[in-house]
């Protein structure tokens, strides 16, 4: 029940930000530029999921609170619909639909290349999010394709600098968090590597006791 109700709050949340956005639309709140304010929403707004997806599994060890993994799916989906709102946002309100355009502009612009990448790889991860996914793809498989979301993080972080280039205060502030985030998973590996070494290392001598109590 707590998780039904921590779920549904969850989803109410996830809507805030697009509910916000359509109340300035209709009440002439977006200023002299609309698809500048719309972009760097929906953009603010996929890059914060995406670091709160992060940060569920250490938030989850640190705090004991293990509900918090029920709630990860969702925010992830929510990471990617304000993913495709942003790339909606820019092919259809800044390039009109035009491909030839769009496919100019990855290839002539870094930062839409960079950004247009990590919009790529959220696609594989919002397709594969259902339990029916995880059950195909084993879960070893799953957890490693979905180790993608670092790539996409790191990528949609140079995204943010590399457009904004003057006041980097906030791609800056997600660059942090991220780092924070890609910091914890490193020792994460490291620690797990070093109980598998040492496992390893003490199996053989432990076979060698026993051969010798024989």
């Amino acid at each position: 029940m707590k998780l039904r109700l921590t779920k549904i709050a969850v989803f109410l949340g996830g809507l805030v930000p697009l509910g916000r956005l359509a109340w300035k639309a209709f009440h002439d709140g977006l200023g002299a530029n609309p698809i500048e304010v719309i972009t760097h929403s929906t953009g603010d707004w996929t890059l914060i999921l995406i670091l709160t997806t992060l940060s569920i599994t250490p938030l989850r060890k640190f705090t004991k609170q293990y509900w918090l993994i029920g709630v990860r799916r969702m925010i992830g989906l929510f990471a990617f619909f304000y993913g495709v709102l942003h790339f909606t946002t820019y092919i259809w309100l800044d390039k009109f639909f035009d491909v030839h355009e769009v496919i100019k502009d990855i290839g002539k612009r870094p930062f839409i290349t960079v950004g247009f990448t990590a919009f790529v790889l959220l696609i594989p991860l919002a397709i594969t999010s259902t339990t029916g996914w995880i059950r195909r793809l084993g879960g070893k498989n799953w957890q490693r394709l979905h180790r993608l979301i670092y790539i996409t993080g790191i990528a949609g972080v140079i995204h943010y600098i590399w457009l904004v280039k003057a006041d980097l205060r906030k791609p800056l502030q997600y660059a942090f968090v991220l780092g924070v985030l890609l910091l914890y998973r490193v020792m994460v590996w490291m620690w797990e590597a070093r109980k598998k070494l040492a496992s390893a290392t003490r199996t053989p001598r432990s076979a060698e006791v026993t051969e010798v109590s024989r």
